[in-house]
């Protein structure tokens, strides 16, 4: 019996021992989102995001927008989301945008904690982005959630710090805007 556990065990335990790369600490003043990023499934999103963690454009930005699924917080939506988001709201911070990479291209999935770049029209992703509070299939290419029916360039997930985005997501708002925006200290890579 003791031979069938240790092989077992020594069958299961890569698995236990993958590196998780591609670290984010999101620094917050609610505590820490640490987000695993995607570069091998949207390397062009990803890299975006980088360019601002290097250059320290996140320091002292915000969380600044929440979206409950309740009547007052979208009243003039049929599809209902949940979701926090933050970034530079200042265009003079920002870089040029990035084309659009679509969950159809990525694969990627509107899952609870995914980390995807909030967009007007495809092509205008650049500083925002967004936090996904439960599944939202909606902003998934194909979903109702934009009129073009593109979806919205999900990029990484949220692997500890779930607790934080939730608290945020429940914060004092006026429609839908954070009052007072809950502050984000600084983004920087981990590994």
């Amino acid at each position: 019996m003791k031979i069938i556990i240790l092989i077992i065990s020594l069958i299961l335990s890569p698995f236990d021992c993958v590196e998780k790369k591609d670290l984010v600490e999101i620094d917050t003043s609610h505590g820490k989102i640490i987000v695993q990023l995607f570069p091998d499934l949207a390397p062009v999103t990803v890299e975006n995001f980088y360019k601002y963690i290097d250059a320290q454009k996140f320091n002292n930005s915000t969380f600044y927008r929440t979206v409950t699924a309740t009547p007052d917080n979208q009243p003039f939506s049929n599809t209902k989301i949940n979701v926090i988001q933050g970034g530079i709201e200042d265009t003079a911070q920002m870089f040029p945008p990035i084309i659009h990479e679509t969950t159809n291209i990525t694969g990627l999935k509107h899952l609870s904690g995914t980390i995807s770049m909030a967009r007007d029209e495809p092509g205008t992703a650049s500083s925002e982005f967004f936090i996904c509070v439960q599944d939202q299939p909606s902003l998934d290419f194909g979903g109702k959630r934009h009129g073009d029916g593109t979806g919205f360039a999900a990029f990484g997930k949220v692997i500890e710090g779930m607790e934080v985005v939730k608290l945020i997501h429940k914060e004092k708002r006026t429609e839908q805007r954070l009052n007072p925006p809950i502050k984000i200290n600084f983004i920087r890579r981990i590994n």
